[in-house]
């Protein structure tokens, strides 16, 4: 069963590449931005995804609001930032760097 997994660098070089439609258009603040801060803004956003007022709005728009938590971003961030070298050397080269 092994000739059919995947290696370590091939499969953070999927997640990486993947990342980006996860990611999709995320609302960013500067560093260092007080934790209580962070996490009211958070909660308001999260708020504001199950507003039906908004939602119906959204779907009035013909458009999609498919939110992620801030913490499931900060996360796939910085898994994305933290690769290997080798797997930032592939990610070079599928880009055509």
């Amino acid at each position: 069963m092994d000739e059919f997994k995947t290696e370590e660098a091939g499969r953070r070089l999927a997640n990486v590449v993947l990342a980006s439609g996860e990611l999709g258009r995320p609302y960013l603040l500067p560093p260092a931005i007080p934790a209580e801060r962070l996490n009211i803004l958070r909660e308001a956003f999260m708020k504001l995804m199950t507003d039906p007022g908004f939602l119906a709005d959204v779907k009035n728009r013909n458009l999609e609001a498919e939110p992620t938590t801030g913490e499931e971003l900060e996360k796939l961030a910085k898994e994305v930032m933290t690769q290997p070298p080798e797997v930032i050397e592939r990610m070079k080269k599928l880009m055509g760097k």
